[in-house]
């Protein structure tokens, strides 16, 4: 019953709860950020993340750093945080943090399947392969020459079995048919995730009602963008739509009809929520579009903190730590390659 999870939460929740405030503030700050813009080299970042938590993750790396090195070190020290929390959780909140890792799982999924597809080394691409979305049989999937196969052979055993389902053709896997799986499976995993929140009820499926909202909707409109000028056809566009949202039904008919970003940005800005996103573009540009959504996003999460006894502060956290890391990407980048004019152009405040 919502207003009543103070009488129980803490008993099985309150030091896991109180573990995620912690690390929340140990995120960087803006004074962070504008220390790394200034930053000449990798090893000057380095420098600067000694003195943050990220520190003891970097310290024994020898110079000169890569970009990929810092990356992949930043992505450890989440992992650790995250592998913490789930081996101290009890139902429901470790089903709840195994959500989490599916969306990774996915990924994982479409990084094997395509890299394979152009006959890639599989050990490569497992070293690419997000860590918290790993599982046993991940390096069989460069066998599946099929969607049947695939799942024969391979997510039979895993958590994404039963979104698979939803996806199998007989259809070889070509790039058009792994993206199309990809969104179908993305699909099947928000509307679950969305009703195991509601089940939950109170608190929890209030807060990640409103976030898993807000995913649904940014992908209705990439989907959209993406599927402009593609042999994508309306109906199988409507298809990859998730069934939940703010935009759902109307919305969803609307812009499965669109055909250029300006038709887009016409439906979206019915929606109050969404104008001050769109009206950050200016008419036809859809470059700052993933930028503006990450804005937006980055600000609901935080908003996630301001209240106590539900799990949404799990998933708002590892959403804000992976924002940071790819901040961190940008700005690595940027001054790896001389390019120190745009390296403001991605970075999202977190705070």
């Amino acid at each position: 019953m919502y207003g009543f999870e103070a009488l129980t939460f803490n008993i099985h929740s309150g030091y896991l709860e109180a573990i995620v405030r912690g690390h929340r503030s140990g995120l960087l700050t803006a004074a962070d950020y504008n220390n790394l813009c200034q930053c000449e080299t990798l090893d000057d970042i380095k420098m600067h993340l000694s003195a943050t938590e990220y520190g003891p993750f970097l310290q024994n790396e020898p110079s000169p750093l890569h970009t990929t090195t810092i990356v992949e070190k930043c992505t450890l020290k989440l992992v650790d945080e995250f592998n913490h929390m789930l081996c101290q959780a009890t139902e429901p909140l470790s089903t709840f943090l195994e959500y989490i890792r599916y969306g990774h799982m996915i990924d994982n999924v479409v990084l094997i399947v395509t890299g394979t597809l152009h006959e890639r080394d599989v050990q490569e691409l497992l070293e690419k392969c997000h860590p918290l979305g790993m599982f046993d049989s991940i390096a069989s999937l460069a066998v599946a020459q099929n969607m049947r196969e695939l799942y024969r052979l391979v997510l039979v055993d895993t958590p994404l079995a039963p979104y698979f389902s939803e996806c199998i053709t007989s259809e070889d896997l070509d790039d058009m048919n792994i993206e199309i799986m990809r969104n179908t499976l993305y699909k099947a995993y928000l509307e679950d995730f969305y009703r195991f929140c509601q089940k939950l009820g109170g608190a929890t499926a209030e807060i990640m009602s409103d976030l898993l909202a807000f995913e649904a909707d940014r992908r209705a409109v990439n989907i959209t963008i993406n599927s402009i000028g593609t042999e994508l056809t309306r109906d199988d566009r409507r298809k990859l739509y998730s069934n939940f949202g703010l935009l759902y039904p109307y919305g969803h008919e609307e812009l499965a009809i669109c055909e250029d970003i300006d038709q887009v940005r016409g439906v979206m800005e019915k929606y109050p929520p969404y104008q001050s996103i769109f009206a950050k573009l200016a008419y036809g540009e859809s470059q700052m579009l993933d930028k503006a959504f990450y804005e937006e996003e980055v600000k609901r999460l935080c908003l996630a903190f301001e209240q106590q006894f539900h799990y949404g502060v799990f998933f708002a956290y590892i959403r804000l730590r992976e924002q940071e890391i790819r901040n961190l990407m940008w700005i690595s980048e940027c001054v790896s390659q001389n390019q120190k004019s745009r390296v403001h152009d991605s970075v999202v405040l977190i705070f």
